[in-house]
């Protein structure tokens, strides 16, 4: 059986710890705050992860961390030959990037990135029917709340240098990158990002918009600031017709299909129930030793993205 290590205990790593024991044993968890781990044995618990990847030396390690320290634990990790699921988003500099797919490229582990609403039966259905029906453009809406409370909760939210932004590269990255999966890489961007609710509390963007050009561009708005959390919205435009993506429902080309997901979702609800097929599918790939589809290239397109709309100041900009 595979031994598998998580490093940070916070609200996803609780759920990648309970789908993971389906898999695996667990073999060490991780956390400066080690009061969180009071549920474990203690000597499977470390306060350092470099530590634990020395001393366990586990099949496979689940990054659950703050957005910061992704790169380097990725980085850590593949080096010493573990296999890697790192939570969204792969990292929040350029510049991490190219070290991270080097040490992929370098290294004989498999390296994953939870993009888990890839998995979703609706979604899958709608990229579907878009490659069969000729896309020719789409149209994504996050509105969505998060307030002073939510920001409180972690000295690492609301700041560039520990967040790497804001509503972009937390809450909506998610329908970005099915916005990407679907209509392909853009090429180039006009963005513009602002603060128009939290100001007082975060540094970071709350509310954005992007307007991407490739071979299918597409528009993209976020926001923290509606008064609740809304459905996300997900609008395809082909030569078949229009395609709307709602929550286990597609309505596509005049018809409403309905879908019931394999697996329940876990966590928040705005994780949705991709987490759990996620990560059966990377453990297979460990298994089997093949290559996992949402690797460091496939993960790293929707931070490119990102970094490319934070830098564009309502000014066109290349991407990458």
């Amino acid at each position: 059986m595979l031994r598998t290590a998580i490093v940070g205990y916070g609200t996803i790593g609780k759920v990648h710890v309970r789908i993971a024991r389906k898999y695996s044993e667990l073999c060490a968890v991780c956390d400066v705050d080690t009061d969180r781990l009071t549920e474990f044995d203690p000597s499977i618990c470390y306060s350092d992860y470099e530590t634990m990847l020395e001393s366990v030396r586990p099949d496979v390690v689940h990054i659950c961390t703050p957005h910061y320290l992704h790169a380097d634990m990725v980085v850590a990790a593949l080096g010493r030959g573990i296999n890697v699921l790192c939570e969204k988003p792969l990292c929040i500099d350029l510049k991490d990037i190219d070290r991270i797919l080097e040490a992929e490229k370098r290294s004989g582990a498999i390296l994953g990135v939870c993009m888990q609403n890839r998995y979703n039966a609706a979604n899958l259905y709608a990229k579907k029917f878009a490659e069969e029906n000729k896309l020719k453009s789409a149209h994504g809406l996050v509105a969505w709340h998060r307030d002073a409370a939510y920001y409180a909760s972690g000295d690492w939210r609301g700041r560039w240098e520990t967040e790497g932004g804001g509503v972009l590269i937390n809450q909506a990255l998610h329908t970005l990158d099915l916005l990407i999966w679907i209509c392909g890489e853009p090429t180039e961007l006009v963005a513009s990002v602002s603060n128009l609710t939290l100001s007082e509390c975060i540094e970071v963007e709350d509310t954005a918009t992007l307007l991407c050009s490739g071979e299918h561009g597409f528009v993209f708005n976020a926001t923290n600031g509606s008064s609740t959390d809304c459905p996300v919205e997900l609008t395809l435009f082909t030569e078949g017709g229009t395609v709307k993506v709602m929550p286990r429902q597609v309505l596509a080309g005049g018809e409403l299909h309905s879908f019931e997901e394999s697996y329940s979702a876990l966590g928040k609800a705005c994780y949705g129930s991709g987490h759990e097929a996620l990560i059966t599918d990377f453990y297979d790939c460990v298994t089997e030793k093949r290559k996992f589809a949402i690797d460091g290239a496939e993960g790293s397109k929707v931070v490119k993205v990102i970094l490319a709309a934070y830098a564009s100041k309502g000014k066109k900009v290349k991407i990458g």
